[in-house]
């Protein structure tokens, strides 16, 4: 995809696909697809569907039942018409100013004389740098760091961001080049390599007029070498408080509709790949095709969890990959990508397509019969704490909403992880909705993951997971479009 300036990923995707003369190419899945058209049959060997003269499909090496699989997957996604890609563009220039004005704002509340921070999720989310679109080969010891002061606008009165960079002096003219999103032109504190860059700092004319040291917030992202040396030179240093925190937690309208458009996706990814699983594939394979098809969709994957059986009674799994789909697998995935640099995160636990389901008349086998029990009351422990989801709340009534759920039918002690925590620019952000963060009042405006599991060892795990927008007093806004609907509908 193209880049477009002060993109956190590139071009909007495009969301209408016609069935002639489309072509896309696949990174990392070296696939070019061209004119097709195609329906679907015979589930033994996935969604069939037959290639235009000429075509290149995948890596010759692999074998065809998976060609036909990644192929269906691919395919079935791109047949919905990707309306969830509609009305969402890239944040704006404006956004990024109005974000530096808003912490700004939240600097003098907490009486900081500046926010310092050096090339990572909360720069990119000021600045739209990314630490390895800085330092591409490892994050390295000179220190780029962007300072944000709040001032006062003469006219107005209001309290506006002004920014200034520290930089070193060779690389000043890539820092210009990076496009960072500033209406005026950047302003850089050099410093050459036998200097002291943080007495360069304390001696420029950024804090001309303190009469005492300035103090400067930082985050999680600051590398303690770069706090010391701050403090060396004279500065206060502290870390991260109450509302400079608080500006990322609350999120604007067009981060909500990237949020929303990249977790929707996601979702409809599984589901659609979903409809090509055989047996016999593994839980590799499976991962690699949803990754095929989230790039097709115009979204870039960053991790897969694909685990079957008694190998998902472990969250995060920790096995190789290798288990092989059967009739009654139980399938749990959890999936993120993004899109203009915002996540997805979200989890689905299902049945493989070609299980029939049972009719309420079929007598069971007692693992069936429990993994369907598991299901739902995974599903009602999700309700209770999206329920619990509005204004002032705290993020710990979340967690034990769900925990009681799973607690009375039975399975305590098998819920083992906290319910969720707060989604935005970075995949798992503050608040974090655990059992014992009473402090922590959820807000409007405020995304969230609801996840709760149960995970029975060696047998099987279940884990339900989506993303939600705190709305006052209201319910929660889902943004991963329809909440799974039974084993058999993820």
């Amino acid at each position: 995809m193209s880049k477009l300036p002060f993109s956190t990923v590139g071009a909007k995707p495009r969301n209408r696909f016609s069935a002639r003369n489309l072509v896309l190419i696949i990174a990392g899945a070296g696939l070019l697809v061209t004119t097709y058209s195609f329906s679907c049959h015979s589930w033994s060997l996935g969604c069939q569907k037959p290639l235009a003269t000429g075509q290149k499909i995948w890596n010759d090496d692999n074998p065809d039942r998976m060609k036909t699989f990644q192929q269906c997957a691919i395919n079935n996604l791109l047949e919905t018409g990707l309306p969830f890609m509609n009305n969402v563009a890239p944040i704006a220039v404006a956004d990024f100013e109005e974000r530096r004005d808003r912490l700004a704002q939240a600097l003098v509340a907490e009486g900081a004389d500046a926010f310092v921070v050096e090339p990572g999720y909360t720069f990119k989310y000021y600045g739209n740098v990314s630490q390895p679109e800085w330092e591409v080969w490892e994050p390295e010891e000179r220190p780029f760091l962007m300072v944000v002061r709040p001032v006062h606008d003469g006219a107005t009165g209001n309290v506006k961001a002004n920014t200034t960079f520290l930089c070193p002096s060779f690389e000043v003219e890539r820092a210009r080049l990076l496009g960072m999103p500033f209406s005026e032109e950047l302003s850089i504190v050099p410093w050459e390599e036998h200097w002291d860059p943080y007495a360069a700092l304390w001696q420029s004319d950024v804090f001309l007029g303190l009469d005492r040291p300035a103090r400067l917030m930082v985050d999680e992202e600051m590398r303690d070498f770069i706090q010391r040396g701050l403090g060396s030179a004279g500065f206060d240093v502290v870390g991260l408080q109450g509302q400079v925190e608080e500006v990322r937690q609350i999120k604007t309208a067009r981060e909500v509709d990237i949020l929303r458009a990249v977790n929707t996706g996601t979702v409809e990814a599984v589901r659609q790949m979903r409809k090509c699983l055989y047996p016999g594939l593994t839980e590799n394979e499976m991962a690699a095709a949803l990754d095929d098809a989230l790039r097709a969709a115009g979204m870039e994957p960053f991790f897969d969890i694909v685990l079957f059986d008694e190998n998902a009674s472990n969250p995060h799994g920790g096995t190789n990959g290798t288990k092989v789909l059967e009739d009654e697998t139980f399938v749990l995935i959890d999936v993120g990508a993004h899109l203009y640099g915002y996540p997805s995160d979200i989890c689905r636990t299902f049945f493989p397509p070609f299980l029939e389901k049972p009719s309420k008349d079929d007598v069971l086998s007692p693992r069936m019969s429990e993994k369907l029990k598991v299901w739902d009351i995974v599903f009602e422990a999700q309700t209770q704490s999206i329920n619990q989801m509005r204004e002032n709340m705290t993020a710990a009534s979340v967690d034990i909403a769900a925990r009681d759920v799973i607690k009375v039918a039975g399975y305590d002690g098998t819920f083992t992880h906290r319910v969720g925590h707060g989604i935005g620019i970075k995949a798992h952000e503050s608040p974090y909705l655990n059992k014992g963060n009473t402090a922590s009042l959820l807000k409007t405006g405020m995304a969230f993951t609801s996840e709760p599991g149960i995970y029975l060892v060696d047998k099987f795990g279940v884990r339900h997971e989506d993303v939600l927008l705190v709305q006052g007093d209201k319910e929660p806004q889902i943004l991963t479009g329809i909440r799974a609907r039974g084993p058999w509908e993820p």
